[in-house]
Formats: structure tokens, sequence, C-alpha cells
């Protein structure tokens, strides 16, 4: 499995890159910054599958904090359910990741709108809820921590009940129309992003 690579900026180099993204677009931006550049190339790895689903590799690019959130107190995360893409700036920003995620499968499940962190869990635990059971009947109703867990190794529950940001044991969801509502991430990078969030953090979805 091809593995994206998060990546630091600096203040320099992210205003760099988003001037850089503004003017010319993500190859400017992947110039501007090697790491980004990386990341795109492996992005675009993994978003040519023998599958043959598209995961919109062309929208996955920078973007500035400012047009979506007023400050970046407690930190800042903006899941755009269009790019599948998360986005992660620190409360002092020094620190700007990028995720690519799995997003709901349908306009019905998905909920767009301001929450926010209010529980962080390692090796959380999975009950489906009614809706979810009354869809897929066959589904367990508990799932205990461990590596069929859904909800993969670590979970950031939302102040919008049942919804979570979390990992996946299932990396063919990432970069698709997947969840029943949820937001994934591959393992590694919901332990990355796991340390980095705290209870308050801000969440946007667009």
């Amino acid at each position: 499995m091809t593995k994206f690579h998060d990546f630091k900026l600096t203040r320099r180099a992210f205003t760099a890159g988003t001037l850089a993204t503004a003017a010319f677009g993500s190859r400017a931006l992947a110039q501007a910054d090697p790491a980004f550049q990386e990341a795109l190339e492996n992005e675009a790895a993994v978003g040519r599958p023998h599958d043959g689903v598209k995961r919109n590799v062309s929208s996955f690019r920078a973007l500035s904090w400012q047009p979506y959130f007023s400050n970046t107190h407690n930190g800042a995360i903006l899941v755009d359910t269009k790019s599948r893409a998360l986005h992660f700036w620190s409360e002092d920003l020094t620190v700007y990741k990028i995720y690519p995620t799995s997003v709901p499968e349908s306009p019905e499940l998905t909920r767009l709108g301001r929450t926010s962190v209010v529980q962080k869990q390692v090796g959380p635990d999975w009950r489906p809820t009614a809706s979810m059971l009354k869809r897929n009947p066959d589904w367990p109703k508990y799932i205990p921590p461990g590596p069929d867990n859904p909800l993969g190794t670590h979970a950031l529950y939302l102040s919008w009940q049942y919804y979570r940001i979390h990992g996946t044991q299932d990396t063919r969801k990432i970069g698709r129309k997947s969840s029943s509502g949820c937001i994934g991430l591959y393992n590694q990078h919901i332990e990355k992003l796991f340390g980095m969030t705290k209870v308050g953090t801000q969440v946007l979805l667009i």
C-alpha cells in the first residue's frame, strides 16, 4: 500500500505556498514546497486504484484557514467532503497538515457545519445506530476495540451525536464516499492527528 506523507510547513513556507496556490494552483505549491510535491505524488498513486474509483486527486491542495475560521484557538480542523481531505492547523499556526479521508456515501448521511472535539478515545469500541442496523440487519450490534473495529485505532468524538473522525482498518475506504456519516482516516494519520488535537478543537465540515 502506498502511504501518504504528512508534512509540516513553516510560516514562511506556508505563506509562500498559499500565495502560489492562489496564483497558479497546486503545481506551483508543489514547486514551492518539496514535501507537498511528495504528498501529491503519493496521493496520485493511490488515486489510480485497480478498482477504478475516482478519488478527487486534483482537488487535494493546501488551503488557508482564514476563510473558514475567525481564529485558531484550540486548533482547527476543516473537513472538505468534496475533495475528501482533512486540514489541520495548530493553535499557534506552526503546524499544518493535510490528510486524505473517507466521507459519507450519500448526501442524506452527510452533515455539514461547525462542531468541535468533545472526547478523544484510544481503542474505541463501536455500536451501530438503529438506522445503520435497519439498513444493514446482518451487522453485529457491538464490536469491541481491536483489529476488527470499524473505528480503527483512535477516534475523535464530535459534539454531534454519533459523528466522529476516526481511523479505519479498511484502507480501501480512504478517498471514497464510503462511510455512514463519519470521517475516516488511515490509522497512522488519525494517530498523529489525535496527538495534535485536544478537547475543544474547532471542526468545520464543508
